[in-house]
């Protein structure tokens, strides 16, 4: 929901498929009870199973829900959610998620795949803030590894954004960048206006990778045409033990114009 205040409040996370560090263990059941607590109205996911088939050893060591994961995260919380697979093979397939407390309009899928065994998308959905008169554009990404590979992604979002999201619509854009070298802005900020949350709130990136000692830059919240509230990183107490990316957390305020 929006709360009275008109906030909108987010959160981005790669779950690492429902593992912790290391995959010792399977911790989605208590990945969902953390991510509820943080009350986000929108849920921005990365590497969430759709369909998986464990093997039987997994099986006897770990506990599967029967439901797509992204289901079975959203439980009672976010009764609209969309999935992109990005990642299909024998037993199962992963993606990105976006589960949200407000109706979609549409959503989509696209491919920016530039090798076989690198596959990845991005998550188009238009959100229906009936209760501003807003459609929110949000976009959930989970860009390559590999130089080549990000810099032709951010030219597909940028231009998937400047044929798809018109100037005066708000939008986030969250996820996975990979983006340990900050290149994103010369696409993202140059090109689109587009302002990241934690450098505009606390002057510099949150660092979210490894969550035990956070060095890496690579998770992001970016935004347009939303007031900006405040932010957090979530890599201590309970979410340590979880994945192994942080959590972001943020609070936007839609404009009343």
């Amino acid at each position: 929901m929006t709360t009275d205040d008109g906030c909108v409040r987010i959160l981005t996370y790669n779950i690492h498929k429902g593992y912790c560090t290391g995959r010792r263990r399977f911790v989605l059941d208590s990945m969902r009870q953390r991510i509820a607590e943080t009350g986000a109205d929108i849920v921005f996911l990365q590497e969430i199973h759709g369909h998986a088939e464990p093997g039987e050893d997994k099986r006897r060591k770990f506990s599967y829900p029967d439901q797509p994961h992204f289901e079975y995260l959203a439980d009672k919380a976010w009764p609209h959610y969309a999935y992109g697979r990005n990642a299909i093979y024998r037993k199962g397939d992963h993606g990105n998620a976006i589960l949200s407390m407000h109706p979609f309009l549409e959503w989509e899928n696209i491919d920016v795949a530039l090798f076989p065994r690198s596959s990845r998308s991005i998550l188009h959905g238009v959100i229906d803030l009936h209760a501003k008169g807003k459609r929110l554009h949000t976009l959930c990404v989970h860009l390559g590894l590999l130089e080549q590979e990000r810099r032709d992604q951010l030219q597909a979002l940028t231009r998937r954004i400047a044929e798809h999201v018109p100037r005066d619509e708000p939008m986030i854009i969250a996820g996975d960048f990979n983006d340990w070298r900050r290149r994103a802005e010369n696409h993202l900020h140059d090109d689109l206006e587009l302002r990241e949350l934690f450098v505009t709130l606390e002057g510099r990136h949150a660092r979210t990778f490894p969550v035990w000692a956070p060095l890496l830059p690579v998770d992001r919240v970016y935004f347009r045409g939303l007031q900006p509230i405040s932010c957090r990183r979530l890599a201590s107490g309970h979410w340590r033990d979880l994945s192994d990316h942080a959590a972001l957390f943020g609070v936007f305020r839609l404009s009343e114009s």
